[in-house]
């Protein structure tokens, strides 16, 4: 059988190289200049290429770096790939025998996912200072409405008080776990793929713990087959940052709720708010629902980059690399833009205590205080107490009066229930049934009291420092490495022999 094409077959050009292409140009190219220099290092190091063969070539790619535009190349089919220009243009301008040095002991394979690797930590790296901005910015804000009441709700209906700082708290906590289990998939990115070649390493004695140092990595990824076939880099990302964005918008969908007309006791103020073109009353917290949909985005788009790798082959594959990588880098670029939102909102939000007010007194939230002061007080099991609460409840409510009013109500449940008396007073029942009071008493671990809220408040700061240092270590070993790797290029560009 006799084949006559030529490649590249122009719909296989259009639909797949030239996309690709732009995504090198894109996300790419950066990553691959720096292995590029770090192997040709290492290559030189270990004398797999001479010193004279090493300083050519180190001096035709800072050539290329310089002179070579890559926003205005255009894919023309003449290469392959990316890979294949560069190497293009250190052949012109060294021939092809010392050019092909530098592909020596690596493969497309292995450069491939240290690439991925690389410019994914880049964009985890960016989200996680995101992240952790938010916390602050909710550990601030928790701290300031500490004693600021709300209603809480369950199952969409008023149920007990507790405060804006004690709801935000709870919030915290996921965030912060959510952000550890986002540094954990950060240690996924460490180790780097760099010199298991095609699958199996190679004949040729390579330093692979020289390349990972001089690219920022903690060290080689071990097997060299999982360097080229595993993926539980890019599920571990990218479940990691699908939990955020659900956890988040859980929370989104409570100040929509808490902002609407009927509820009213979030307040969004002017700057967040859009008009309606027709309904001059309207205020639309539209930032919210901005919140909600970006979230909604991102988790779509995590799962669509964990269901790409779901019934894939143990091996090298196109399903993981570049054309879903960079479609899954619009995770990051959504979930970064609900995150900065995120962050800006919370702090200009503020509650309406007139409307908190209103809502707590119309509906008896503060009765299982009652309830249990009953217990304590009156020497009677919590049983016998909720159902006189539950009769004072329905008396009040049915003569739309606020529980505090209900002190004959209670009387009378209370002598039904029990053929005597109740101990306590109209003024003690009052303070017993105060939104106030229900929060103060409340001064168990974790509850809303102050006290606990300060610890509470106190060991998120701990947590957050905690890791906020990683992070900044992150960026520390990677600005070193850069500096390794640029101090030993230049020693092979000048053939320094005592590199």
């Amino acid at each position: 059988m006799s084949d006559n094409s030529v490649f590249p077959n122009d719909v296989y050009k259009e639909t797949v190289l030239a996309p690709l292409f732009e995504g090198v140009k894109k996300h790419f190219a950066g990553a691959v200049a720096q292995i590029n220099r770090a192997h040709l290092v290492m290559l030189a190091e270990t004398g797999i290429v001479c010193r004279d063969t090493a300083s050519k070539i180190a001096n035709a790619l800072a050539e290329i770096d310089a002179d070579l535009d890559i926003e205005k190349l255009n894919y023309t089919g003449e290469y392959e790939d990316y890979f294949f220009v560069v190497e293009g243009e250190l052949r012109q301008r060294l021939g092809p025998d010392i050019a092909g040095a530098l592909h020596t002991a690596r493969s497309r394979n292995d450069m491939d996912h240290t690439v991925f690797k690389m410019v994914l930590r880049a964009r985890l790296d960016a989200l996680l200072e995101l992240g952790l901005g938010l916390a602050d910015a909710l550990i601030e804000k928790a701290e300031v409405e500490k004693e600021t009441l709300i209603v809480a709700y369950t199952h969409g209906q008023p149920a007990q008080p507790s405060t804006f700082g004690h709801y935000l708290s709870g919030v915290i906590e996921v965030l912060l776990r959510d952000l550890e289990r986002l540094h954990d998939a950060r240690k996924l990115l460490q180790k780097c793929p760099m010199g298991a070649v095609a699958i199996t390493t190679s004949g040729f004695d390579i330093d692979r713990h020289r390349v990972a140092e001089l690219l920022g990595f903690e060290a080689p990824l071990q097997n060299s087959y999982a360097c080229i076939a595993a993926v539980d880099y890019i599920s571990g990302v990218y479940s990691a940052l699908k939990l955020t964005f659900l956890h988040l918008g859980r929370v989104v969908q409570d100040f929509q709720f808490w902002s609407s007309f009927e509820v009213g006791q979030l307040y969004v103020p002017n700057e967040f708010v859009q008009i309606s073109s027709i309904m001059p009353q309207k205020r639309n917290p539209v930032p919210i629902e901005h919140l909600r949909l970006l979230s909604s985005l991102t988790i779509g788009r995590c799962d669509m980059m964990v269901n790409t790798m779901h019934n894939t082959p143990f091996t090298d594959m196109n399903d993981s690399e570049g054309e879903v990588q960079q479609a899954g880098f619009g995770a990051f670029d959504s979930g970064g833009r609900v995150l900065a939102l995120f962050g800006a909102l919370v702090p200009a939000l503020t509650i309406c205590a007139d409307k908190v007010r209103k809502n707590t007194e119309k509906s008896c939230i503060t009765i299982t205080e009652l309830a249990d002061n009953l217990v304590r007080c009156e020497d009677i099991s919590f049983r016998q107490a909720h159902e006189i609460a539950a009769g004072i409840a329905q008396s009040v409510m049915a003569k739309n009066l606020p529980l505090y009013q209900g002190f004959d109500a209670f009387k009378c449940a209370f002598e039904a229930q029990l053929a005597r008396s109740p101990k306590m007073s109209e003024a003690e029942f009052s303070r017993a049934v105060s939104p106030e009071n229900f929060v103060a008493v409340r001064e168990r671990f974790g509850g809303p009291a102050l006290k606990p809220m300060n610890a509470a408040l106190a060991s998120y700061r701990d947590e957050l420092k905690n890791l906020s240092e990683p992070a900044q270590n992150h960026r520390n070993e990677l600005c070193a490495a850069q500096q390794k790797l640029t101090t030993a290029f230049e020693r092979i560009k000048i053939n320094d022999k005592g590199a």
